[in-house]
């Protein structure tokens, strides 16, 4: 059934996008045994009805730049699976934005929202538009002009937004202000919003702060070691790097290496966060060169040193491995390279980052691996928390979101360690977390019925 499955998509016209192909096929592969052991799942066609979209939303969008030039952009939404409790998903604004990659981000949404278990579906969105070199009014204008297409398929209790790359929180603010001047409706449809008017506590931190959590505590029960005075290397120098590597530091670690689209700095007495910060934080974005240029001792490593697609931060040899900048990041010449260097685990940041065939070279060398499905979910998780504040209209302390973040990843984890071995896959943390997360969405499918 699952080959069958996977072979009906890639002949399929829509469906041709080759990291969907491989989101799902991850997921499938994993479903295998499950799906023989419950007729229920062929009856209800669970897995035909997974793999394909609810609905798929694409819009023009118009807007004015500050020279009074019309540029036109690309809008979509792609609200894949509300079983489970209303869309969820962030808005993604980047050039390399197109409705597969869309589709491939909701899909592997809706296992990491089940897997918090919290009552919210999977869902994604964005536009091509590049936020790069633009001025704050012009990301301003093109906002307010997404919203005036987005607005009407979404809602607090239908389908709720929140960022993602190129979506922080001044473009949620923006976001938000052209929702609430259209529907007149002081609701919490948007998460991720400033602080100042029902924005979280710890959002901005949320994801980062959550993949140490998860890292921790993998790391505690499966080989009693902790992070404090490990070597650890963490990929990008966006929101989720620049997080995970403050929790990191925070707990004792040392971080000796970011990266960025042209390069990556390597820093043996630890990266610098506050210069970090200065260059890649709040939507900044100067060259991580700047850094060196700044600390000695440090060295930047252009990308273009690495022709054959290899990234230079897999190369420094450290105890845990953080890839946190895009997907496929981590090639299996790259995992070689690691286990070489005697890295006893990789706990995923971004969406996706590693290939299928490093994946397998780290279970297969013990290597704990953590897909970012199940360590990546603090930040959706205080985005929920957002959402509950907002519909009790009360503000949470720092403390106790970060103790219920916290909560949630360790939950995460025993979910996804105790599923694996149940199925007879101990330690194999990309099946547990896909069957896991299957059975919860599964189960709701059929309980609503066709």
């Amino acid at each position: 059934m699952v080959k069958k499955i996977i072979e009906n998509l890639e002949n399929s016209n829509c469906s041709i996008d080759n990291t969907f192909i491989q989101a799902v096929s991850e997921v499938l592969n994993s479903l295998e045994d499950v799906i023989l052991g419950d007729d229920r799942y062929e009856t209800y066609a669970i897995l035909e009805r997974l793999v394909t979209a609810d609905r798929m939303i694409q819009f023009k969008v118009q807007w004015v730049d500050d020279s009074n030039h019309v540029h036109i952009n690309n809008g979509y939404r792609i609200q894949y699976n509300n079983a489970l409790g209303p869309y969820k998903g962030g808005l993604r604004f980047h050039p390399s934005v197109t409705p597969g990659v869309l589709k491939f981000l909701a899909f592997e949404q809706i296992f990491k929202n089940s897997l918090t278990g919290l009552p919210i579906g999977g869902a994604k969105g964005g536009s091509d538009f590049d936020p790069k070199g633009k001025s704050d009014f012009e990301i301003m204008k093109f906002c307010r002009a997404f919203m005036r297409e987005l607005h009407q398929y979404i809602g607090a209790r239908i389908d709720v937004p929140a960022g993602d790359i190129g979506v922080g929180t001044k473009e949620i603010g923006f976001l938000y202000g052209e929702y609430k001047r259209i529907n007149r409706s002081y609701d919490g449809v948007l998460s991720g919003k400033p602080y100042a008017f029902g924005g979280s506590l710890l959002r901005p931190e949320a994801t980062g702060y959550g993949v140490v959590y998860f890292a921790q505590e993998m790391l505690k029960q499966e080989l009693e070691e902790v992070l404090e005075d490990q070597i650890c290397v963490v990929s990008g120098a966006g929101n989720v790097a620049i997080h995970t590597i403050e929790k990191l530091q925070h707990i004792g670690a040392r971080v000796v290496t970011c990266s960025d689209s042209e390069g990556s700095i390597y820093d043996p007495n630890g990266i610098d966060l506050n210069i970090l910060k200065t260059l890649k934080g709040n939507g900044k974005r100067f060259s991580l060169e700047h850094y060196a240029l700044q600390i000695q001792g440090s060295v930047h490593i252009k990308k273009a040193d690495y022709p054959d697609g290899r990234h230079a931060v897999w190369d420094i040899p450290c105890f845990a491995a953080f890839p946190c900048a895009t997907q496929n990041e981590l090639t299996e010449e790259d995992a070689v390279t690691l286990i070489k260097n005697g890295c006893v685990a990789v706990i995923e940041g971004a969406n996706m980052p590693t290939e299928p065939l490093a994946i397998e070279l780290f279970l297969k060398e013990g290597v704990l691996f953590a897909p970012g499905k199940a360590s990546n979910a603090g930040g959706v998780a205080v985005s929920e928390f957002e959402m509950s504040q907002n519909a009790s209209m009360e503000k949470w302390s720092y403390e106790k979101v970060d103790a219920k973040l916290n909560e949630i990843m360790c939950q995460i984890y025993k979910r996804v360690a105790l599923t694996a071995k149940e199925y007879g896959k101990e330690r194999n943390f990309v099946d547990g977390a896909n069957i896991a997360a299957f059975k919860r969405i599964a189960e709701a499918m059929i309980l609503e019925g066709v």
